[in-house]
């Protein structure tokens, strides 16, 4: 086990959505005080966008990119020696350095990556420091790209992520206030019908890759059934009669 100073610190930062403008100030300061940045790479290797938002902001060389099993869903013994591995790692970075930041796409409090990794530093390395700085969401970004009100007056909120399976999507959306679904690209046909189920589909709104090249924002009326990009959102506002206020 790394012997690691009790002032070492694990800082999560969360880079936003995927457009680089969409980092906060906070973040990007967090990004270049750090010894160094860390970068969740998938086992094919290929740059995701926490790696690609952060190289806009700090050099090359400052980039530490550690695997993490990101696209295994459901191997577990696997998915977890990914883990372990990749804990071993930034201890060994923590050993040599004082700060260490870990980039991740959206919030390093809303389904990140981050909260394993803190996690397993947490049991290898005792005294560390963890603290996380807020970053936008995707749901966040759809909303002020597509126009999509979030909330309103007493509305709740429901974050859903799909891979938790459709049944738990559908009971969100028999409930009241805004439903947004997270990770539904694979099963998008399921998403479409339970839209449609549940009286939802005309308001609703879906995007991808928001704030690149490759984004797409569609009504969710326009769903075909065909799969989209893993990484896909769902805005599903509430039942509203027009009227300003009427929630209050």
């Amino acid at each position: 086990m790394p012997d690691v100073m009790s002032s070492s610190r694990l800082i999560g930062v969360g880079v936003g959505p995927g457009d680089p403008e969409l980092v906060t100030v906070k973040g990007v300061n967090a990004l270049r005080a750090a010894d160094v940045v860390v970068v969740p790479v998938m086992d094919t290797g290929e740059r995701g966008r926490a790696e690609a938002t952060v190289l806009h902001y700090v050099p090359q060389e400052k980039v530490v990119r550690v695997v993490f099993a990101l696209n295994e869903r459901s191997d577990h013994g696997r998915r977890e020696a990914a883990w372990d591995a990749a804990g071993e790692r930034v201890a060994q970075l923590l050993a040599a350095h004082t700060s260490v930041a870990f980039a991740t796409i959206g919030d390093p409090n809303v389904y990140s990556t981050f909260t394993y990794l803190a996690h397993t530093i947490g049991e290898l390395v005792p005294g560390v420091v963890v603290e996380t700085v807020p970053g936008i969401t995707a749901m966040q970004d759809l909303a002020a790209r597509s126009g999509a009100v979030l909330t309103e007056g007493t509305e709740p909120l429901t974050l859903v992520p799909v891979t938790a399976g459709s049944t738990v999507l559908k009971d969100a959306l028999n409930g009241p206030g805004t439903v947004v679904a997270y990770k539904f690209g694979r099963q998008a046909a399921e998403v479409a019908e339970v839209l449609r189920e549940t009286g939802r589909l005309g308001d609703a709104v879906w995007g991808s890759a928001l704030g690149l090249e490759a984004e797409s924002i569609r009504p969710a009326a326009e769903l075909d059934g065909a799969p989209l990009p893993y990484l896909s959102t769902l805005i599903a506002p509430a039942r509203r009669d027009g009227t300003r206020g009427g929630k209050l």
